[in-house]
C-alpha cells in the first residue's frame, strides 16, 4: 500500500481521490488550508497550504507519492504553478512522486490542432488558470529527468457542478481532449478519482500528461 498526500484534499477532485486512496487500503494524508467541514474515516489530516515550506515537508515526508488538486482561481490565482514549482524541487530531492491535476483547457482539439483554451468558444473567465496549470506543466517537463511526475487533465466537462454516477470505467488519452460519439467531454468525479489512484497504483505515464473520460 502507498503513502499519499493529497493538497487540496477537501476540495471536490482532491476529496475524490482521498475517498477512493483510503477505500482501497492506502494510508492518506489530506491537506488543506482550513479543518474539513466532514473527516474522511482512516484518513490523517493537515491543515496548510502548498505555499507554505513547513507543509510542504510534511507532505513529503515519508510519502510515496503527492497529488497537488488544488485550482488556481480565488485568492490562490497566480499561486499555484510557484507552488507546484516549489514542491517538485522539495519532491526531487526527497525522491517522492508528485501527481498533478491540471484543467482541460491545454489539452490539444485535435492532433495537432490548438489548445482548447485557444478556440473562440472556451470561456474568456477560465483562460488564466488554464495558462497558469499550463506553465506548471512545462515546468514539469523541463525539471530534472530524476523527478518522477504524472500530470492528469480531466475532461472539458468536469466538477462539482456535474458529479455524475460512478460507473465504473473510464477511457485513457495522452495530449488530446477526448469525446464520446456525441461530442461530449465528461467525467464523474469518482471514476476520475479512480484513474488518479489507478496511476499511483500502477504507474503508466511516468513524466508525462495524460487525459480521461468515458
Amino acid at each position: 500500500m502507498a503513502r499519499i498526500s493529497v493538497f487540496g484534499g477537501t476540495g471536490y477532485t482532491g476529496s475524490n481521490i482521498v475517498a477512493e486512496a483510503v477505500q482501497r487500503g492506502h494510508t492518506v494524508t489530506s491537506v488543506s488550508r482550513n479543518e474539513p467541514e466532514q473527516r474522511i474515516d482512516g484518513v490523517d489530516h493537515l491543515e496548510g497550504s502548498l505555499l507554505d515550506a513547513d507543509t510542504r515537508e510534511k507532505a513529503l515526508a515519508g510519502a510515496d507519492v503527492v497529488v497537488v488538486a488544488v485550482a488556481p482561481r480565488g485568492n490562490m490565482a497566480g499561486s499555484v504553478h510557484p507552488g507546484i514549482t516549489a514542491l517538485a524541487a522539495d519532491a526531487e530531492r526527497a525522491g517522492v512522486r508528485i501527481g498533478v491535476i491540471g484543467g482541460a483547457g491545454s489539452l490539444h482539439v485535435t492532433e495537432g490542432g490548438p489548445r482548447l483554451f485557444d478556440t473562440p468558444d472556451f470561456p474568456a473567465e477560465y483562460r488564466p488558470e488554464s495558462l497558469e496549470m499550463a506553465a506548471a506543466l512545462d515546468d514539469l517537463r523541463a525539471a530534472p529527468e530524476s523527478l518522477d511526475w504524472f500530470y492528469l487533465c480531466p475532461p472539458a466537462a468536469f466538477g462539482g457542478f456535474a458529479p455524475g454516477k460512478a460507473r465504473g470505467t473510464y477511457r485513457v488519452g495522452g495530449d488530446v481532449l477526448l469525446t464520446d460519439d456525441e461530442g461530449n467531454s465528461f467525467i464523474g468525479g469518482a471514476d476520475f478519482a479512480t484513474a488518479v489512484v489507478d496511476e499511483i497504483e500502477q504507474p503508466a505515464h511516468r513524466r508525462a500528461r495524460f487525459t480521461v473520460a468515458y
